[in-house]
């Protein structure tokens, strides 16, 4: 594959920080090490996402601001445009959210967690590599030079249950371990991003889980959304590949930022963020009239999918707002059928009318 010039520079200085994170993951000394690997594990993933964007030719600069697009933002873009999986943009949000914590403030994430998405990043690294750019990973680090760990990964509903109860213990009257205990709370909120979006991680989330854990809460309480999660692992040695997915059919139960519920990890973070556009600015970024938005609205049923839309009301007055989800669900419903197809079906005009398409 003929690589555009941007995509390849972007490329080089993805496998260049991921060399780093390798060198930093297996490095002697401790000082430092973890915030090492998560820095450039971070930056090596918003590189490649870059890579693969600019490649397809999907903008990523804000034409207003006219800097390159956030992380983020550059996750959802590459859902849409370049086939990165759930459990792929998973990874990288949870890696990212780590290295934020230990960026700005302070995160304690334990060996073998680290090992766990260490390895998760490199499985996602690769696989999007080799599907969108058409490269691979052993041609640019020999497996030598990959994670290796005396501590193998283990069962991720363990390593869970392992570090609440060990959060608790340091929360224990006497322990005089509170730094570290809310570190450790810190990396478990991160790792909330493997399933939700927009995941922030305050002071005001990190004392209801402290509270909730003095209060004898369990941890399928506190952090329902790790409990649906599970690590698989396939090969040995410096071969392993890991990924971090959702259970199937694993229940995940969600509580509004203002719930008053005790359950510290469950929320919906700033739900105007997440549902940041109007009608109108939904129908420009789909390329359509707002007459023919609402077509394909109504056609796939976005209104009513509490995954796309929200309505914000302000006294009287009602506003709805929509996320990124409708805007991926419309595009694949024009992708799918065509917009003349779905036109001449809200208009009335089609025998039959245009299916229903759900979210990925």
């Amino acid at each position: 594959m003929k690589l555009v010039r941007d995509a390849r520079t972007l490329k080089l200085k993805a496998i260049a920080s991921l060399r780093t994170a390798m060198t930093g993951f297996n490095s002697f000394g401790e000082d430092g090490r973890v915030t090492t690997v998560l820095l450039h594990l971070q930056h090596a993933s918003e590189m490649l996402l870059k890579a693969t964007l600019v490649q397809k030719r999907v903008q990523v600069f804000d034409r207003e601001k006219q800097f390159s697009l956030g992380f983020e933002k550059c996750v959802n873009l590459a859902k849409m445009h370049c086939g990165v999986t759930e459990d792929e943009a998973g990874i990288f949000k949870a890696v990212d959210a780590m290295r934020d914590a230990a960026q700005h403030w302070f995160v304690y994430v334990s060996e073998d967690i680290l090992y766990l998405h260490t390895r998760a990043l490199v499985t996602a690294f690769d696989s999007v590599l080799k599907r969108s750019l058409d490269d691979d990973l052993s041609s640019h680090l020999p497996t030598r030079v990959l994670p290796v760990s005396t501590m193998p990964a283990g069962d991720f509903d363990f390593l869970i249950d392992r570090e609440y109860k060990l959060v608790a213990e340091l929360l224990a009257p006497g322990r005089r371990a509170q730094d570290e205990a809310r570190g450790r709370v810190r990396a478990m909120l991160a790792m909330e991003s493997h399933v939700a979006d927009d995941v922030e991680i305050s002071e005001r989330d990190i004392e209801r889980v402290v509270k909730a854990i003095k209060g004898g809460k369990s941890v399928a309480d506190v952090f329902p959304r790790l409990m649906a999660l599970r690590a698989t692992a396939t090969g040995a040695g410096p071969t392993v590949k890991i990924k971090i997915e959702k259970k199937v059919g694993a229940p995940v139960r969600l509580i509004a930022s203002d719930d008053p519920a005790e359950a510290g990890a469950v929320r919906e973070v700033d739900l105007r963020k997440r549902f940041h556009m109007s009608a109108t600015d939904l129908a420009a970024k789909s390329g359509l009239t707002p007459p023919k938005a609402n077509a394909v609205r109504q056609g796939c049923g976005i209104d009513g999918d509490a995954q796309c839309c929200r309505v914000f009301q302000h006294g009287s007055m009602k506003f709805p707002s929509y996320s990124d989800h409708a805007l991926t669900k419309m595009k694949k419903a024009v992708d799918d059928h065509g917009i003349d197809a779905i036109w001449a079906a809200h208009k009335g005009k089609a025998a039959k009318p245009v299916p229903e398409v759900r979210a990925a």
